[in-house]
């Protein structure tokens, strides 16, 4: 979408798949369809085909290409790095800790640990959303066996402190995790600078179809099987392999190595005009996360006296496309668990919106949103019957 008519700006949500990874793709459908198990010539050559793949997305990381293991999503990268360790582990310990902003798929299944009598500790975030490294450390304990700290927050944008806080558990010998699927082909991640054992990352985020993801795990890490069956993946995952979304996701691996440093800048640049216009122009507005630490083309706020919801609606109608924050669940207008750790009033965080950029949005589609923005804004809140009433400090129970 482009010019004055509109502007997508949810890429944190969804993204086109780029024309060169359907391209691609799409001789792996009907062409080149053989079984990578088979050891006749034609099966070798698939096998071939996904070994290319996963050294391309070694490469993006930083990593070698054994330590890559493809899986269906980022949400099963999640389930398999903090389970498969935990379940490996079980005799080091039964303590794990994770950050009380996580994704769902990191959060749930440490709730689900904690149902097979695992013990987890939810860490607290500063009003930034971000891990203090001292915090941390009065964390662990000697059966500590996994820690799971995302890179950067789909919803508020903040970035982490992983190098900082993957060394405290290197120290202690404990595993560290972190979910990367917001900030991999957003933002530089170097596995090697970061020193974490584990990294999930989905292909969306990168321009790759829906249904691909990978996990990066370190050499040496042992890591227990969630699906069971043949020995795909060196054993780790069975099922026969994606091909067509394991070559979207090599060619989308590729192509981000070549264009994310241009990628970055641009993001960064428009995402700026975004904050400042809206800022500007829109009284009482927060802006939610770390205001330099962050993801290049991240942008959240919390509109006072409004619904987030109703705003991404009348913004839709106008052909702009974001998100919000305010709903973990539909039609359950609840304090996001993100905001609600970082200190969000419950009533404001009810007007989160989240805008987030790629490498095709354009300075026209910037001002076309803040052209329309402002006027949608006080339209609702001449609606609201709190705006303009002191609002008492108060806190909804958050989602869970």
């Amino acid at each position: 979408m482009s010019g004055v008519n509109g502007a997508y700006l949810d890429n944190a949500s969804a993204t086109p798949v780029r024309k060169q990874v359907l391209d691609a793709m799409l001789p792996y459908f009907r062409e080149h369809f053989a079984n990578p198990s088979n050891v006749y010539d034609i099966g070798s050559k698939m096998k071939q085909v996904v070994e290319e793949q996963r050294g391309k997305v070694a490469h993006l990381l930083n990593a070698k290409s054994e330590e890559i293991i493809f899986t269906s999503s980022g949400a099963e990268a999640n389930n398999m790095a903090i389970k498969g360790v935990t379940f490996a582990r079980q005799k080091k310990g039964n303590h794990l800790i994770v950050s009380s902003i996580e994704h769902h798929s990191v959060l749930n299944s440490a709730r689900f640990l904690e149902r097979l009598d695992y013990e987890v500790t939810f860490l607290p975030v500063d009003e930034y959303g971000r891990i203090d490294p001292a915090r941390l450390s009065k964390a662990i304990r000697p059966e500590t066996i996994l820690v799971s700290i995302m890179h950067a927050n789909n919803e508020i944008g903040t970035i982490q402190p992983i190098p900082e806080l993957a060394a405290i558990c290197k120290e202690s010998g404990i595993i560290f995790h972190t979910d990367g699927v917001a900030s991999v082909g957003n933002t530089r991640v170097d596995v090697a600078e970061l020193g974490v054992d584990l990294l999930s990352l989905s292909g969306p985020a990168l321009g790759a179809p829906k249904g691909i993801g990978a996990l990066y795990f370190r050499k040496g890490t042992r890591l227990m099987p969630l699906i069971h069956g043949g020995i795909q993946e060196n054993g780790r995952r069975a099922g026969t392999e994606n091909i067509p979304g394991i070559v979207g996701l090599g060619k989308a691996a590729e192509i981000v190595s070549q264009e994310l440093p241009e990628t970055q800048n641009h993001c960064r640049k428009l995402r700026d005009r975004l904050v400042a216009g809206i800022l500007g122009r829109v009284e009482k507005v927060t802006y939610t996360g770390h205001p330099q630490r962050r993801l290049p083309g991240h942008a959240s706020f919390c509109f006072e006296a409004i619904e987030g919801e109703a705003l991404v609606f009348m913004l839709a109608q106008a052909g702009i496309y974001t998100n919000t924050g305010s709903a973990c669940a539909s039609k359950a207008l609840k304090t996001s668990p993100v905001l609600g750790a970082i200190g969000i009033r419950a009533d404001l965080a009810q007007g989160s919106t989240v805008f987030t950029l790629n490498s095709h949005t354009t300075e026209e589609e910037i001002d076309y949103v803040l052209d329309k923005l402002p006027p949608m804004v006080d339209r609702l809140r001449a609606l609201s019957p709190i705006w303009g009433k002191e609002i008492p400090e108060y806190q909804e129970d958050v989602c869970t």
